[in-house]
């Protein structure tokens, strides 16, 4: 079997579907799963993926439980994932980036998720999934992680750029998600949202729109990314994309919870 792309298709998902090494991976919530899942699938819920430690509850979680989801869900380093989810891909993102930090690049994201599937009337199962249990070790590689002391250490770099994949109303200040509102000073706002295509079943816009929405913005090869959201949960798409466009993008995963609980920390408002 070849090598997968990073963004798969759901037709090339399903040429490849019998291939004993792939596995999908759903991240979801449990009754979403039971209700209906690709075949084969095992589950993820969202709550596994981040340490929820208030109040940067999207932090990465401990390698110790790291070891045991992925023990669990039975992944070797012959694996293959696909990740997927029901809403557009931030939490598939997010599975992708949280692998990569471990190590693990033998892994995809289903453009579309679950909605992609559904809508090309290919086939589901329901119910919960038997899986069978490897031993996964997992190793955390620091280097990938940017915290809230490498962003303070960024700004004012011109090589580097942060991507704020909140919505403009986050960004400016004017919706309120943490006890101080609106951006890291230099930040540029790009909406997850903006990403996906809704008239396409969720999937990712034409990558050449993408790359000219990306480059306006600055965010180009060359350049050092550093995305955030509220939770590193919407910018796990944000993530994907940046990888799938070959940028050196990293993520901050404390994100806007952690630095806008920070009274020390600087902030910008407006658009």
């Amino acid at each position: 079997m070849s090598t997968p792309p990073l963004i798969i298709e759901t037709s090339e998902f399903q040429a490849l579907s019998a291939d004993a090494e792939l596995l999908p991976v759903a991240v979801c919530q449990a009754q979403v799963f039971a209700a209906r899942h690709i075949p084969g699938s095992v589950l993820i819920e969202p709550a596994e993926l981040v340490s929820g430690d208030k109040p940067a509850v999207g932090k990465l979680p401990s390698a110790e439980r790291l070891s045991a989801l992925f023990s669990r869900i039975g992944l070797t380093e012959d694996t293959h994932i696909v990740a997927y989810d029901d809403e557009g891909g931030g939490w598939a993102g997010r599975l992708v980036w949280t692998l990569h930090i471990l190590g693990h690049r033998r892994v995809s994201c289903l453009n579309g998720g679950l909605v992609a599937w559904l809508k090309s009337g290919l086939p589901v199962e329901s119910g919960m999934a038997q899986t069978q249990a490897s031993n996964f070790q997992a190793h955390i590689d620091q280097s990938q992680l940017r915290s809230k002391q490498d962003v303070l250490a960024s700004l004012g770099d011109d090589n580097t750029v942060i991507w704020d994949a909140r919505s403009p109303q986050e960004y400016a200040g004017s919706k309120i998600t943490a006890l101080r509102n609106g951006h890291i000073p230099g930040a540029v706002n790009l909406d997850w949202l903006e990403l996906m295509d809704q008239d396409n079943d969720l999937r990712l816009r034409p990558m050449d729109v993408l790359k000219n929405k990306l480059q306006h913005l600055g965010i180009e090869p060359g350049k050092q990314i550093i995305t955030h959201c509220q939770t590193h949960h919407r910018s796990g798409l944000s993530y994907l994309l940046g990888k799938a466009l070959g940028l050196d993008i990293t993520a901050y995963d404390g994100s806007w919870s952690e630095w806008g609980n920070d009274p020390d920390t600087p902030i910008e408002t407006g658009s």
